[in-house]
Parts: structure tokens; sequence; C-alpha cells
């Protein structure tokens, strides 16, 4: 039985290999991989992970290592390299360090990390970002933390038989191989966290990984004290049974900030990646009301607490159709309402209140309870991860925000980005170190653009050719590998290092087979892409990679088609199908890929990463107009499909495929094969634009840097003035609201009278405003948009006085427009509340 790295004894001399091995850090930085190839390097060029490689080395090999000078000098080199990566240093320090409303911690809650194949906790594209966040926040110095689980098997790894079909592995996530360490108390001792289920406490072990100068801390229920049902809860990511979905989210949202608490952590913003951690807006409010109890202060309400702190809350939601959100029935919540029930005791609050927060209406017992509306009423700030995904999402929880207009609904918008110190490929990463020095995504990235313009041809295409090169090795050495597992034949083993070429333009194509992603849209005239692909005086290639969730039998039946195809014997050596789409394959593929296609339905895909992981590599798109390409995209950089407008039906798709394959054949091709100055120069300008103009644009360096910016120091400012002198202004604005809840219902309008004035004219109406102090409303002129304009808002100002709880307004506008364009109406208003995001009550007249 093999033991892990750190229970193993080490020379003393060769001790910080402990630190480093258990610094994530390595998932991005290569300056110690030849450390890690000394010590085995036929482990590390199998698995690329040095805790593996620590783990596996022989004594004999330590002891000989310990024993040369030079590698022991090398090894404390690294050592305090790592070391000089501290909290308290870099962009964060230097942008913020003197502002007293820069946030203290920001805590960010996610039901998936993709850190690197060492740690498999992700299962797609979710996961792959938040690993990024958390590689950008340690870069740039940012006070994140991020909280998640720890799942026994995780999500599945995919095997493809002969014939096409796919099958699903879950092997098993040993904690003790794993590159984590338990969590530590304030006392010292192990970290566990309880959750007071009717009947039984479930308790979770709490786990840390390093990750640079942030930590993620992860929790599990797998403890021998729990019963078996409840170590099952973290056993699969996304395993298809509602109630273990359900303990999950309660897992990660009121464990997480349970965990929180008990490390003693002061964090000003809570950053919900999706709805999957909206638990969390609920235990922060209790938390802070026992805290506030401790000290002696006034009781607070659950209500007054949750002003508190929904005000230090950000939700990013990634999805684009309302079926994608985690919905729980009536029946189902019914089934669980025991946990519900006690959770609400514990918050002071009835229980209809609490359900009543993840709900369209409030007051319809029977609807489902939307974990992503309670992330959206639980926090203050709301974005979207495009610009176009930011107008999709305001369609989808407009029903949240009823007679508003869908342009005001709060949701805002941080386009996603990739850490690109993770995909680069090596001849990609000492072209950027020459042209912008080291520590290029560690600060502002405003002299990159202008650095990598001038890179020459012969630089970029010694670069791709380099890359491609690299990456048609390790294609053969998979397949080979893949070949062998499944019982292939040694002559089609063998064979497999015949396939593919070096310089031929190499297409990459690799993503969830799902449907709206239509994974089948390149196969759509199989004819036509076979001569694109056999061509021999303009050969292409294709690599092609993907996994199907084990439910969706249509993306099952897609692997199945593309398997057909790359078995023909006419194209067998131009198009490769890897199975088992990971982190590790990504980063292959994206490091050495000519072009990368994208085919989602548009508005479907909220933004989608995979194509700007090729930037930074020189790697060219042809993307649909959706997500981050509809903003990104100029004939500059690359290529697009459709229209820049939604179609749906196999019409449409029919349509676009035959554009895929006109870009292809007519501009794609033809331009990568054009070496009339004996390199392509139309070619590599693309590259370059794409590259200066696109990499830093789009990498999680400028993600996390805009989070910062327009999101967290605001959040955290809010925050510590409402929950400061024991909550007073909290307090306050929780009994504003009970007023606007309690009168709104008699607000109205009476008759408007305009009349001509100047070049507009000039508005008056009456308002009945009830028991309302006209403080508590704003009122003014609003006309929609036109002509691509933003809408108009014009303020109305009370005359004086107030005759039985009438209140005459009005206002002047110079304008051409017709006087019917504007409408009077009334919003609640406060000084110090969010609105609409924090009351949606709206009267128009």
């Amino acid at each position: 039985m093999s033991i892990s790295a750190r229970e193993r004894a080490l020379p003393s001399q060769l001790e910080p290999l402990r630190e480093l091995a258990m610094d994530l850090r390595w998932t991005w930085s290569h300056e110690a991989d030849h450390l890690w190839r000394a010590l085995d390097a036929e482990a590390w060029d199998a698995s690329k992970n040095p805790w593996q490689v620590l783990r596996d080395v022989t004594p004999d090999k330590l002891e000989r290592l310990a024993a040369d000078a030079e590698m022991v000098r090398e090894v404390y080199r690294l050592a305090e390299i790592r070391r000089g990566h501290q909290p308290g240093d870099g962009w964060f320090a230097a942008a913020y360090g003197r502002v007293p409303d820069a946030p203290r911690g920001v805590a960010f809650l996610s039901m998936e990390f993709g850190l690197g194949e060492a740690l498999p906790l992700y299962a797609g594209g979710l996961g792959v970002l938040a690993g990024d966040y958390l590689k950008a926040a340690s870069d740039l110095g940012v006070p994140s933390i991020g909280i998640g689980l720890l799942y026994q098997e995780g999500y599945f790894r995919q095997s493809i038989d002969a014939a096409g079909r796919q099958h699903e592995l879950y092997p098993h996530n040993d904690p003790a191989i794993l590159p984590i360490s338990r969590a530590r108390a304030r006392d010292g001792g192990e970290l566990f966290v309880e959750l007071e289920f009717p009947g039984r406490n479930v308790r979770l072990r709490a786990w840390e990984a390093m990750v640079g100068r942030t930590r993620l801390y992860l929790l599990d229920s797998n403890d021998s004290t729990n019963s078996a049902v409840d170590r099952g809860i973290t056993a699969k990511l996304y395993g298809g049974d509602p109630s273990v979905q359900f303990l999950q989210e309660i897992v990660l949202g009121i464990g997480g900030w349970r965990l929180i608490d008990a490390l003693g952590l002061e964090i000003d913003v809570c950053h919900l990646n999706e709805g999957h951690a909206a638990f969390a807006v609920l235990e922060r409010a209790r938390c802070l009301m026992e805290a506030v109890a401790r000290t002696g202060g006034p009781t607070l309400s659950f209500r007054e607490a949750f002003w508190a702190t929904r005000a230090g809350n950000v939700f990013t939601t990634h999805t684009a159709v309302a079926a994608a959100f985690d919905r729980f029935g009536p029946q189902f919540v019914e089934q669980h309402l025991h946990y519900v029930h006690h959770y609400a005791e514990r918050l002071r609050a009835p229980m209809g209140e609490i359900l009543a927060l993840g709900r369209r209406d409030p007051r319809d017992e029977n609807e489902p309870f939307n974990l992503a509306y309670l992330a959206m009423r639980g926090s203050a700030s709301v974005n979207g991860v495009s610009a176009l995904h930011e107008s999709v999402s305001r369609r989808l929880f407009q029903d949240l925000y009823p007679r508003w207009p869908e342009s005001e609904v709060p949701i805002a918008h941080v386009t996603n980005g990739v850490h690109t110190p993770t995909w680069d490929s090596e001849p990609a990463d000492r072209l950027w170190e020459r042209q912008c020095g080291k520590a290029r995504w560690r600060g502002d990235l405003a002299g990159a653009a202008r650095d990598m313009a001038g890179v020459g041809d012969d630089e970029l295409w010694a670069c791709r050719t380099e890359a491609r090169r690299a990456l048609v090795t390790q294609m053969r050495r998979r397949l080979g590998r893949q070949i062998a597992s499944r019982g292939g034949a040694p002559n089609d083993v063998a064979r497999a290092a015949l396939v593919l070429d070096e310089d031929t333009l190499t297409l990459g194509f690799a993503r969830r087979f799902t449907a709206y992603k239509r994974p089948l849209l390149l196969l759509t005239d199989r004819g036509r892409l076979m001569r694109l692909l056999t061509d021999r005086r303009r050969p292409v290639q294709l690599l092609v990679a993907g996994k199907a969730h084990p439910a969706d039998v249509s993306g099952k039946q897609a692997i199945r088609e593309w398997i057909e195809f790359v078995q023909d014997l006419r194209v067998r050596d131009r198009v490769v199908f890897l199975e088992d789409y990971d982190l590790t394959l990504a980063q292959e593929l994206v490091s050495g890929v000519d072009v990368w296609i994208n085919t989602p339905r548009r508005p479907w895909e909220a933004c989608g990463t995979s194509g700007m992981k090729v930037l930074v590599n020189g790697g060219l798109n042809i993307s649909e107009l959706d997500g981050w390409w509809a903003e990104s995209h100029s004939p500059s950089v690359g290529w697009a499909l459709g229209d820049g407008a939604a179609h749906d039906g196999p019409e449409w798709d029919a349509v676009e495929a035959d554009q895929l394959y006109e870009l292809l054949e007519r501009e794609v091709v033809p331009e990568f094969y054009d070496r009339g100055a004996g390199l392509p120069v139309r070619w590599l300008a693309r590259v370059r634009a794409s590259m200066s103009e696109l990499a830093p644009r789009f990498s999680a360096n400028r993600m996390v840097r805009e989070y910062v910016d327009t999101l967290y120091v605001p959040a955290a400012a809010h925050f510590r003035e409402r929950s400061c002198d024991g909550g007073r202004l909290a307090r306050e604005l929780a009994r504003w609201a009970d007023t606007i809840d309690r009168n709104w219902p008699g607000v109205s309008f009476g008759p408007v009278d305009v009349r001509t004035e100047h070049d507009g004219w000039a508005f008056s109406v009456p308002l009945h405003l009830g028991l309302l102090d006209p403080s508590m409303v704003r009122v003014e002129l609003y006309a929609d948009p036109v002509a691509g304009e933003a809408a108009t808002h014009v303020p109305m100002t009370p005359l004086a006085g107030q005759v039985l709880g009438v209140t005459v307004y009005s206002a002047v506008v110079d304008t051409t427009r017709p006087s019917s364009d504007f409408t009077p109406r009334a919003t609640a208003f406060h000084p110090n509340a969010r609105l609409p995001a924090e009351a949606v009550q709206i009267c128009w007249a």
C-alpha cells in the first residue's frame, strides 16, 4: 500500500518538496517542472502531477538527490520563490491597500472547481471558470478564498468502446493521495462543521488546498460518524438524484458559510457562482444575528440581518435558459419540509417567509422553489457572464420585477475570462515573456496589447509550428493508449503513431455533447467535410473530444455518429476522436490547434470559454455569434457563424452548416496555405490581432479586476455600512421596507395633465400616497428607448404641501417626441437601498 506524500518521511534536505507539491500553483507555474522531472521523468511525463511524483518516488532516489548539493540548492531556491508570493502583495495591495472600503475578504462559493487533474472536482466550464478565478485571484493578490465540496467520486470519466458507446467510470478520490490537508480549527484541532438535520447531526470534514496566495476549502460528508446515506451526500457531482442535489446545496451554502464562520475569516463579500450556493444568503444572515447578539447589541430579526448581509452578496448566473435553474417542486419541498422547517426555527422566521424567497410569486405555495430566485433576492449585485447574457438574464428574471421595463431588471455583466498562464503552451509562454515580461498576467494589462502587436511574422509562425507539432505528438500517444485500452490489435496501436501531420491545418472541436451545442453541425454534409479533410494540396485535420451526460441519450448518439465517421478508412488518418475530455486534454488541444470551432445555438451559450483558451497560443476562432464571441468578433481576429439573431429548428441549422463549410473552403483553408511570401502573412496578421487584442481582454486577470472594481468594493462598503453599530442602518431599511409593503397598495395616480411648453411638454399629475411620506418614493417621467438610445428618465418634483395624502408632481421635458411617449411612474425610494434589486414596487400613471 502506498502512503501519501504528507505521511512519508523526506530527507531533511528535501523537506521543502512537500510544500512545493502541496501548492497547486504548479498547475500554472512551470518554473519547477525540471525539478519534478529530475525526481521521476517517466512519472512526470505521464501525469504532470508533482503530488503523484513525490508520492511514488523511491526512498533510494530521494536519498541520492538529497546528497546532490546542486539539487538541494534548487529545491530551496524554488521554495523561496514560492514563499515570496505572499498574501498582501500584488495588484490588489497596490490598487486598494489604502482604500478603507476595500474588501477584507471575498468568499467564492461554487459547486465545482477545476484546478487540475490532481484534484478532479469539476464537470465542465463552470468548474474550470471557478478554478481560473482562484488562480487569477492568487496572481493579483485579491483576498479571495474558494468554498466547495470534496466529492468521493466526482464527475464521471469517459470510456468509448469500438462501437462508439460511451461508458461512465467513477474512480475514487482518496483524500490521502490528493494535494489537500485537513483544515484546522482555531484551537489547532481538525475542523468539522455540523448540520442539524431532524433526528440527527451530519458531521462534515473540512479540507484545505493551497492555490498560490489563496485557499480552497472543501467539505465532505464521508465521515465514519455519519450514516451510510449521509456519507453519500458528497459522493458524486451532479449524480441526478434531486434529493442528493438538494442536500449538497445545503452543505455548500449553509455548511460553507458555517465553515467560514468557524475559521474566523473576515469576509465582506460572498460571491455565489451560480444558484447552487444560494442557501449561503440565509446562513450568512443567521450568523450575523448571532454575532450581534454576542456583542450585546440589539437583537436582529432575520429580516433585518438579511438587509445587512444582502448588500455584501454577489450572484453570478451562468444560465441561459430557465429550465436549467435548480428548482424543486412543491411535493418535493414538502417531502423535505422537515429540514426547511427546522432551519426556519433557527432563523426565527416563519417557514413561509423563507420559502417565499425562492418563488416568483411569494404568495403561491404551489410554485416550485427556485434556488436562482433565492440567490437573486439575497444578493444586491447580480451579473451575467457576457454582454449578451446580461440581456438574456434580464428576460429570465423579469418575472421577479413585475411591471418594470426589461432594461431595468438589475443585472449587469462581467464577461468571463480564462487564466492564461494555465492555458498557454511552452512556445507561447516564451513568446509572451519575450514581448511582455515575466509578470505580464499579474497586474494591469495596459501594455500587453501594444507589446504583443509588435511581434514579427517569423516569431509567430515558429511559435505556432512548434505548438502544432507538439500537439500532434501528444495526440498520437493518446490515440495509441486509447486503442490499446479497448483491446485494439497491435497493428492498430502502432498505426496511431502515423495519424495526423505536423504541418497540416488543424481544427479543434471539443465540448460537452448536448443538443444546444449542436455537436453534429460539422457532420451535416459528411461528403463535403471528407473532401476538406482529404484535399491533397491543402489538407485539413480535425481533433474532436467531448462527453455526454450519462442521462443524455441524444448526446451519446452524437458521439456514436462521430466515432462512425472517424473510423471511415478514407479519413481515419485526418480526424481523431479523443475520449475522456478533461483539463489535461483541453490544455493539450488549445495549445496547438490552429482553429477552434464552436457551434452553440444562440443565445444558449451564456459565455463559453473554450475558445478564449486558444487566444494566448495564437489559435483562431470560428464561432457562433453567441456568448463572448458576440462582443469580441471582428473580421480581423476570426470568423463568425450566424447573423447575430436567435433561430431554432433544423432549417436554420442547415443554413449555418453551409456557412461553416463555406468559411472553411473559401477563407480559412486558402488563407492558411497562402505562402506567397514564404509565410502565411494574412493568417499571421489575424493571429497577431487575436493575440494582442483578445487574449488580455478575455483573461481571468481582467475578469477578476473587473469584479473587484465594479462589484466587490461597492458591496464591501455597503455591507459594512449596514452591519456596523449593531446593524442600525439595516434595521432602518427593514422598517422602511415594511412600511412600503404595507402601504404601497394604496399608491395611485390621478389624471395626467399635459401642456405644450416651449420646445416640449409640461406634465403634472396628482399622486395618492396614503400614509407614505413623499420622501419614500421617487416620481419621474419615463419614455422607452428609441433609435438605440437609452430610456428617458425625467425627475418630477412635488408641489408644496400635501392634501389628504395627495401630492401633485410636475416636470418639463424638452423633446421632439410626442407627449404620449412619456408616462409618470412612482417607485419606492430610500437613499441607502439598491433599487429595484431590494424593492420592486412600481406604480404607473
